[in-house]
């Protein structure tokens, strides 16, 4: 995929079939529709372009109303990579933008990216007020003389439309089943590993620490965690404290994972957490003994949840 954020980037005359949105968690949802653009692109000889924002809409029109995302900066560009569409434009969302109509703004595309065909979802809105419905954009298709192709929702396998609200609804209560079904992966955290206290070294049970995200990136509820951690030497099982450490007295949220059959140091490395399953809340032990002995339990617990021996 080419060309992120640099609409310079796409060859000169190429013309485009073209989806737009915020596609915030690329879920399996959006993936469908990433799907259909790809192919479309491919049949009919055009170059296949996603168009989304940056920062969120809601930031700039509405900013009490934005909620954490499920995705943000690099985790959505890391997932979109996979996606095999040809380029994804990410423009800066301003309040200028905003007072865009969504007639003037498929005006902009044609002119800028040589807009021929569109792929939307089902539920799709952009344009000022989100006027820019599926009815709306099929009209002004009409009027200039593209086709706009719907694709219909993805389901849950209880018939539910997979949407970002329902999975930031199942991340925030800790239901990670049900927010990895909606993905098609598990939820994630990427992050640069930090040196920490090496306290857990002591414990018999090394930690990788990762910096709490920003406040714009949903996290799950705290507590222990069964996690698979991405690192440059490739995928590895292991447990995660989200939250404080109230058996030593400190009191900040802190992302710490003990990754299990692995040594070593990845200091200054990039690596994803994925949240596999939720052990138990975090809890104040009598003692650095009494800790060791709960995570034990943990570690078979984990275990468990990750089928590893």
């Amino acid at each position: 995929m080419g060309a992120i954020g640099d609409v310079e980037g796409l060859p000169a005359g190429s013309e485009t079939v073209i989806t737009i949105g915020t596609f915030d968690g690329v879920h399996r949802g959006h993936q469908a529709v990433l799907a259909r653009l790809r192919e479309r692109g491919r049949e009919a000889g055009l170059r296949s372009v996603m168009v989304t924002f940056e920062p969120h809409p809601l930031e700039v029109v509405n900013p009490a109303a934005a909620r954490p995302l499920l995705t943000v900066g690099e985790e959505k560009l890391e997932v979109l990579a996979e996606s095999g569409i040809d380029y994804c434009v990410v423009m800066p969302f301003t309040p200028a933008l905003a007072r865009y109509s969504a007639d003037q703004f498929i005006a902009l595309l044609r002119e800028r990216l040589h807009l021929r065909e569109m792929v939307s979802g089902y539920d799709n809105g952009f344009g000022r007020g989100r006027e820019g419905d599926v009815e709306a954009v099929r009209a002004i298709g009409l009027r200039r003389g593209f086709p706009v192709e719907v694709v219909p929702p993805t389901t849950t396998d209880d018939g539910r439309p997979i949407s970002s609200t329902s999975i930031r609804r199942a991340v925030a209560g800790g239901d990670l089943r049900s927010a990895a079904e909606g993905l098609g992966r598990p939820y994630s955290v990427c992050g640069t590993v930090v040196r920490g206290e090496q306290r857990g070294r002591t414990l018999g049970y090394p930690t990788l620490n990762l910096p709490l995200p920003g406040p714009r990136k949903l996290l799950p509820p705290e507590g222990v965690y069964a996690v698979r951690v991405q690192t440059p030497d490739g995928p590895f099982g292991g447990m995660l404290n989200l939250g404080p450490r109230p058996t030593f007295g400190d009191a900040r949220v802190l992302l710490e994972a003990h990754l299990l059959d692995a040594t070593g140091a990845w200091y200054g490395a990039h690596v994803r957490i994925e949240f596999v399953s939720r052990l138990r809340d975090v809890r104040k032990f009598d003692g650095a003994d009494a800790l060791v002995a709960q995570l034990r339990r943990d570690e078979e617990q984990a275990r468990r949840a990750l089928t590893l021996p």
